[in-house]
Formats: structure tokens, C-alpha cells, sequence
């Protein structure tokens, strides 16, 4: 069984109902969440001209293999509302494998860790609260490091906590 670590996001509809929907369903599809960070609040990516987004990194365990664990994740987006757009664009949910155990895998529909993880605040501040010392395979800094590296994490609020509540 290998620790993911997903993130999920959106800014169309309600967005924290969407969260909690998808984090419901990788539990249904036999993911075990183990942990989610707060909720964030951030600033779009990319295409600036739309709504905020609401941003979590949840721990969990599968036994998926990576690719599977890829069609669970665009089959829940589809069934949660999302259709194919602007890329960078609105959505209700976008749900990402950031990390894959310790490994690395570059295919056509495929790559971990996550091929821009290190650019984007609103995906490290909340990985940074779960596992900050975390290290990521094939480049060996740790979470926090490249916080530090990114420097500007403005755009990116804390605004809940995530809990199963």
C-alpha cells in the first residue's frame, strides 16, 4: 500500500462542499485518507481572471496502482461537475497526485511528484502542513525547503480546518 498525497481544489459552485464530496468519494473508491490540511483560500494560477480557489493536500493510502489511481481521480472530477475547459481555468474540482510513495513515473498521462509542485504556494503551504520535512523523490529537498526556494507565498490564506466534521 503506498502514501499519496493528493491535492484537491476548486472555485466553481460550492466549493468547500465540493472538497468534501470528492475527499467522500476517494474514500469510496478505496482510498484511506488518512489526514487533509486546512482548507486555503488562494489566488488563481495561470489564468488570473477568475474566482479564488479553495485549496487541501490530504494523506491517505492506496492500493491503486498510480494510473488507476489517475482514472479514480478524473472519474470523480467528471461526476462532481467538471468538463473539459481552459486549461488553468475554472472548475468545480481539480484533484491531483502530487506524490506516489517514493516514486517517480513520466508518462504521457503521468507524472510524480507532481511536474509543478515546486511553483505553486498553494499546493506547498498546505503539503508543508502535513509533512513539512517530507522529501521529495528524485529531487531530495523536503517540503519546507521548497517553501523557502518559492519565497512569495502571498495569495494563499488559511481558512478552516478540513476535518471530517
Amino acid at each position: 500500500m503506498a502514501v499519496v498525497y493528493l491535492a484537491l481544489g476548486g472555485n466553481l459552485g460550492d466549493r468547500e462542499a465540493n472538497l468534501r464530496a470528492a475527499r467522500e468519494r476517494l474514500a469510496q473508491g478505496g482510498i484511506a485518507i488518512a489526514r487533509c490540511s486546512s482548507l486555503y483560500e488562494t489566488e488563481p494560477w495561470g489564468v488570473r481572471d477568475q474566482p479564488r480557489f479553495l485549496n487541501a493536500v490530504c494523506c491517505a493510502r492506496s492500493e491503486l496502482e498510480p494510473l488507476a489511481l489517475l482514472a479514480l481521480a478524473k472519474r470523480i472530477e467528471a461526476e462532481l461537475g467538471r468538463v473539459p475547459g481552459v486549461r488553468y481555468g475554472p472548475r468545480p474540482i481539480d484533484i491531483d497526485i502530487l506524490l506516489y510513495g517514493d516514486e517517480t513515473i513520466a508518462t504521457p498521462e503521468l507524472t510524480i511528484p507532481h511536474p509543478r509542485l515546486a511553483e505553486r504556494a498553494f499546493v506547498l503551504v498546505p503539503l508543508a502542513e502535513l509533512a513539512p520535512e517530507l522529501r521529495l523523490p528524485g529531487d531530495g529537498r523536503t517540503v519546507r525547503e521548497l517553501l523557502q526556494a518559492l519565497g512569495e507565498t502571498g495569495g494563499v490564506w488559511r481558512v478552516a480546518a478540513f476535518d471530517e466534521t
